[in-house]
């Protein structure tokens, strides 16, 4: 199998998947704002690490609740009206984060504008787009467009952290807006819904197979669309483990690091630009260890990844606040290798496992198990900050992190590899 459709053209579900990677990096410009900007928004307001840690928490709870409805919209009005409009909501919740004053408006703004706007680009895109597009290479495609965000990451982690630095946080949140806003005409032009409006198969897949040229009928209600995928979900045992599991997975990377890295960090004498390039650097790392966990996922069981994963970021969380100094010494580095290969490791198995029990409906029902990696976020985003403000350290939030990966490792253990019909 080759990248090309034909002896002569490039199969266009590549050109899909590379607008959706940009995309998807667009989006996740905002990914880097929130531990940056915590300690400025801090001394210029006087807001706690409970406070702002609240206000990402709304975010991050949106962020997951909004993917099964957006993969619902998806189905109903197409990728690319959807996408646009993400895309939009990104670049107004930044921007106007310059004017505010209280803390409610950073709820609004961060919270509330950039959570639907970021929940509308996040891994249910990516299960619709691997699941619509390809037959072949799924996983491998599932990796690259997980990897995406941690690549915005990269980009704009250290270009926020910098620009905070010298010229002030609400320099840094039009940076963000003008990295959202620049993606729409990309969107708007190369984007499409099925294979099928191009007269093509899903790469991979058998063309001269009637079925495979009619793009399957699923419900056009868009809340109805959602719910359905849910009941389907809640009807599965395996829904429940990888849901359980998946929470976890958002609680210890996004909840967690994400968020309270360099706040930590900060609070063992670290300066915010070299927190801010270890954080880098683990964006780094994802990229290549989202990728080869696609690439394994195609040829090892899922479930086995799924428990090595999380036993080693359950490990190197446990040896974080030991870890931690002014500097970046050679252990510290030791954490950033580990944990930045392991971030979004998880997410390929987990979408692989999902297409085996839920088929055509994996962007909705994955959508789900999706809110649920959000939640797990949003209870870490809120709880690691109120720790820190009670305790005056992060270590205990590092510890409960560890203990749950190793339950998350074994509720991936108990997902039975049995194929569910219920598409």
């Amino acid at each position: 199998m080759t990248l090309l459709g034909t002896r002569t053209r490039l199969h266009w579900a590549w050109v899909v998947a590379a607008v959706s990677f940009v995309a998807i990096l667009g989006a996740a410009a905002f990914r880097s704002v929130p531990g940056v900007m915590m300690n400025p928004l801090h001394h210029e307001f006087g807001w706690s690490h409970g406070t702002v840690g609240a206000a990402m928490a709304v975010n991050m709870t949106l962020y997951g609740l909004t993917a099964p409805f957006a993969a619902a919209l998806m189905d109903r009005f197409g990728v690319r009206p959807v996408l646009t409009g993400a895309l939009t909501l990104i670049a107004a919740g930044s921007a106007l984060s310059v004017l505010m004053t209280a803390s409610w408006q950073l709820v609004l703004l961060w919270g509330v504008l950039v959570g639907l706007g970021t929940g509308a680009i996040s891994m249910g895109f990516v299960a619709t787009i691997a699941t619509r597009w390809f037959e072949a290479r799924r996983g491998l495609v599932t990796g690259v467009l997980t990897a995406a965000s941690a690549t915005g990451q990269l980009v704009f982690l250290p270009v926020v952290a910098a620009v905070t630095t010298h010229h002030g946080w609400r320099w840094a949140s039009l940076i963000v807006a003008a990295a959202a806003i620049a993606v729409v005409p990309l969107v708007a032009v190369f984007m499409r819904n099925y294979p099928q409006d191009l007269g093509l198969t899903a790469y991979g897949a058998d063309p001269f197979d009637s079925g495979a040229r009619k793009p399957e009928v699923l419900p056009t209600g868009t809340f109805a669309a959602a719910f359905e995928g849910l009941r389907i979900g809640l009807r599965s045992r395996a829904f429940w483990l990888l849901a359980a599991s998946f929470a976890i997975c958002g609680m210890t990377t996004n909840g967690l690091i994400g968020t309270h890295f360099i706040p930590a960090a900060n609070d063992h004498g670290m300066p915010t630009t070299v927190a801010a390039g270890l954080l880098a650097t683990i964006g780094v790392l994802d990229v290549l260890g989202t990728v080869f966990s696609g690439w394994l996922t195609d040829r090892v069981d899922p479930r086995l990844l799924l428990v090595v994963y999380y036993t080693g970021r359950g490990l190197s969380l446990v040896l974080l606040p030991s870890l931690l100094s002014p500097h970046a010494e050679p252990s510290t580095w030791v954490f950033v290798i580990f944990y930045g290969l392991d971030w979004v490791a998880t997410v390929p198995p987990t979408i692989v496992l999902c297409r085996e029990y839920f088929g055509a409906r994996t962007p909705v029902v994955f959508g789900w198990v999706f809110a649920s990696h959000q939640l797990g976020a949003a209870v870490a985003a809120a709880g690691a900050g109120w720790i820190r403000d009670l305790q005056g350290t992060y270590d205990l939030a590092f510890y409960l992190a560890a203990g749950l990966c190793l339950i998350a490792a074994g509720l991936c253990g108990a997902v039975r590899r049995t194929r569910i019909d219920q598409h």
